[in-house]
């Protein structure tokens, strides 16, 4: 049924290639899986036909070339386009013309670009349902409108697929033409820059007629080797819609040559356009190779009786098909009677024959991604046709525009640039700044079965209409992996992941994927897989002893709670209860000769000292507060300094009181409390003022010690200016080596007047602790360093003050009947 009025033409390129030297006949080399395009086409143009709101009163009408992969040809069709129906007189209108609206084709890039040259000279639009071709930006008017989604995109889908799975060591399979060429300097490098490295990158070579079998053979058994032999589980192939028939080659050959590697399961992940097809000679070519391949598509939904039309094809009641019987021979492997033909090669066909039960590398019933867009590219023509019809050529005379219509189509353009239309599925079709179709891609998992037929799972999907988090889906649990990998999930990394506590050491010479893994160094963590570098906890946290975690320090001081602390409170305490209990003794013996003996004031100032020396302790435990940290150091050396200033008080007033008794002495002037008050007076007050200069200029303070301890924040009181602590240390030394070395000279003086040897004692152990302080004190870290001063202050003070007082309170506790002057002279004499 034809409407009134003219008939418009669409091409469509289909791309069977020829024979070449090979070992089979001339329609061996046939593709039949091509004649859905065909039929896709030939639909939608019958639907528009039959539909009265599309193009009233108009025809549309179509012609089919082939390109036969060759530029010559391509171009000759395309010519016989822009001529008369008659005559090939290119550019020359002599007879009836064809009204050309627009070209949908081709399916691969260079038949694309092929049929451009020539057409762009026309601005006749041309509509692609395979990639677009890569164009010089310097040649202009090239109008391509691709219908296929945006290559961008597909390519952003794949690199989220792999690092989805984490596959960072992958084989490439790239067409040797321009496009291949693209990809390769424009796109591997965003998936280096994601951290993907490639095993090996090879070329799929050019099936033209000039390709001879032999080097087809010699070609593809060093590209089988190549991929078998690589740890790479997964080979990526970009490429054309016939890449899968020359990569079907591969389990063949090891029925021609012999072959280094055995096969071994991949995991190929395909582009859009490399499609599922197979010459006819490749019918029974085994396929479980490519189980479980997961390709991006087309994104498309089934249109309402295209399977209908489809199953109505046959060779005995179609009418008007002149490419039905062909393909029937060619898919089934049979032959039509002709009479001019006597003996036939294969079985006869009877036209009972079911498409359904042809191989689906030969056909598929249900629609597939380049017929999808074929049909939507007619539409697309038919409805920017119809907006054209309806509005430039509105009110014009049927003869103009008889006669300028052909000079009317170069405004198609506009019109496709701005058309949108939702097709019979309820799909929206429109085109974007770039005159690519808006549309999405689906990952299909391809599974292949024993009888050579295969079924797609939808997986997955690229979205690009979505927020870029939820652009790429993938339903994980719904693929099928090849029987290889015995369906776990495979793996593909050139070095096993590192594990958390180390980090990656890349292998001079190799790509930065393959590595060796050394652990984290001393203080550092890696908290995650493959790391480049480990890094240090923060100031506040520790790593953990597998190095793969930072925990959070303890914070610690010597507290009252702790074992330690409330040890060291206790002995102090005591001691100190202790030496209050002695003080109590000797005021209770005021008047005794024992306790007069040698000054008591200054017996009762070294014992409230002493008292004052264990209590001090108690400043260092508990936590740092601004008081404390005052009051810590300034407090036990100034307390400290008045006691062994008593000791050396002591210890002059015995040396100089039995230096008086000689007879016309001089020193008697010097004996008496004066001197002795003198002596802890001008000591004291000499720390009393280092002390005040320490507060006065760099005073202690709280501080956090987050570095001593690796494990632990330590409070701790900041001694402020270090060289005024040491000061207080070094005058505090300098007071006691003074006292022992006179303690020492005085040792050997009688019994009754001197304490010299007791003196001597205790200033021994004074020394000695604070001797070792030193060293302890600069080893320890934390609390303990508290502890080790907290130490030595009470030994040294319990040395003192055990070596003094405790001969004499034996006397006043033990013997009392020693505590008289008749005593003390008759053990003089």
């Amino acid at each position: 049924m034809h409407k009134s009025g003219r008939r418009h033409q669409l091409f469509q390129g289909e791309e069977d290639s020829d024979p070449g030297d090979c070992w089979w006949d001339d329609d061996e080399w046939v593709v039949p899986k091509g004649y859905q395009h065909i039929l896709a086409l030939a639909f939608a143009v019958k639907e528009i036909n039959e539909n009265p709101h599309i193009l009233p009163n108009y025809t549309l009408g179509f012609h089919i070339y082939d390109s036969y992969v060759n530029a010559k040809k391509t171009c000759h069709a395309t010519m016989l386009l822009l001529s008369t129906l008659e005559k090939f007189v290119p550019n020359y209108i002599c007879d009836i013309q064809n009204n050309l609206a627009a070209v949908i084709g081709g399916l691969d890039t260079e038949i694309s670009l092929h049929v451009s040259t020539i057409l762009h000279l026309y601005k006749i639009p041309q509509l692609t349902y395979g990639p677009a071709p890569m164009v010089n930006d310097k040649i202009p008017g090239f109008s391509f409108y691709q219908m296929a989604p945006q290559e961008r995109h597909q390519f952003a889908g794949i690199l989220s697929l792999l690092l989805h799975f984490r596959w960072t060591w992958i084989g490439v399979l790239v067409m040797d033409n321009d496009n291949g060429e693209r990809f390769v300097h424009t796109v591997l490098p965003m998936f280096t820059e994601s951290g993907i490295c490639f095993a090996f990158l090879e070329k799929i070579p050019k099936i033209s007629f000039a390709t001879a079998t032999y080097d087809m053979v010699q070609v593809g058994a060093k590209l089988h080797d190549e991929i078998m032999s690589s740890k790479a589980n997964v080979v990526l192939v970009y490429g054309e819609s016939f890449a899968m028939v020359f990569l079907r080659w591969l389990p063949y050959l090891k029925n021609i040559v012999p072959l280094t590697m055995n096969i071994k399961g991949k995991v190929w992940i395909t582009t859009a356009q490399v499609l599922f097809t197979s010459y006819t000679f490749q019918r029974n070519w085994d396929l479980d190779m490519f189980h479980g391949t997961i390709s991006f598509a087309i994104h498309l939904k089934e249109l309402e009786g295209f399977h209908q039309y489809v199953k109505s094809r046959n060779p005995s009641i179609t009418d008007g098909d002149g490419f039905v019987r062909d393909f029937w021979q060619q898919a089934f492997g049979c032959e039509f009677p002709n009479s001019m033909v006597g003996k036939v090669q294969w079985d006869i066909c009877t036209g009972e024959e079911k498409l359904e039960n042809l191989p689906a590398d030969f056909f598929e019933m249900s629609m597939t991604g380049p017929s999808y867009s074929i049909y939507n590219a007619v539409y697309a023509v038919a409805h920017a046709l119809h907006v054209l019809t309806s509005s430039n050529l509105r009110g014009m005379a049927h003869k103009r525009r008889q006669k300028d219509w052909n000079q009317q189509f170069w405004k198609l353009h506009h019109f496709l640039r701005s058309i949108a239309f939702n097709n019979t599925a309820g799909d929206e079709v429109s085109f974007n700044q770039d005159r690519e179709v808006l549309s999405g891609l689906d990952i299909i998992n391809w599974i292949f079965s024993s009888n050579q037929s295969f079924h797609r799972v939808r997986v997955g999907r690229m979205d690009p209409k979505a927020s870029p988090d939820r652009a790429f889906t993938l339903h994980e649990d719904a693929i099928t992996w090849h029987s290889w990998f015995n369906q776990t999930q495979p793996h593909s990394v050139c070095t096993v992941r590192c594990q958390l506590g180390s980090s990656k050491k890349v292998k001079e010479g190799e790509p930065f994927c393959c590595y060796d893994c050394i652990p984290c160094p001393d203080g550092k963590i890696s908290n995650m897989e493959d790391m480049n570098d480990c890094y240090k906890c923060s100031d506040e946290n520790y790593p953990s002893k597998r190095q793969d975690t930072c925990i959070p320090k303890d914070i610690t001081f010597l507290s009252y709670e702790e074992p330690l602390g409330i040890s060291l409170a206790f002995i102090a305490v005591s001691l100190a209860s202790i030496a209050a209990l002695v003080l109590g003794i000797f005021l209770r013996n005021h008047n005794t000769p024992i306790v007069k003996a040698n000054n008591r004031n200054v017996t009762y100032t070294l014992l409230s000292s002493l008292q004052l020396c264990f209590l001090c302790a108690l400043l260092f435990i508990g936590q740092p507060e601004n008081v404390t940290c005052l009051l810590r150091q300034t407090a036990f050396s100034i307390i400290f300094s008045v006691a062994v200033s008593c000791v050396l008080a002591k210890t002059i007033t015995v040396v100089l009181a039995f230096m008086a008794t000689n007879p016309g002495s001089r020193m008697r002037k010097w004996v008496g409390k004066r001197l002795a008050y003198s002596i802890v007076l001008s000591c004291s007050l000499i720390q009393t003022c280092i002390c005040i200069v320490w507060l006065a200029t760099s005073p202690p303070f709280p501080d956090i010690d987050m570095h001593s301890m690796g494990e632990e924040i330590i409070l701790e009181c900041n001694e402020g200016s270090v060289t005024m602590f040491y000061c207080v240390l070094i005058y505090l030394g300098c007071l006691a080596i003074v006292s022992l070395t006179v303690a020492f000279l005085a040792r050997k003086l009688p019994d009754s007047f001197n304490e010299a040897k007791f003196i001597t004692f205790s200033m021994l152990v004074f020394c000695s602790v604070w001797f070792s302080f030193v060293p302890s004190y600069l080893s320890t870290k934390g609390k303990y360093m508290v502890a080790v001063e907290i130490f030595s202050v009470l030994a040294s003070s319990a040395g003192l003050f055990g070596c003094i007082f405790s001969p004499k309170c034996h006397i006043l506790l033990l013997q009392p009947q020693l505590n008289s002057r008749e005593q003390l002279i008759r053990r003089k004499g």
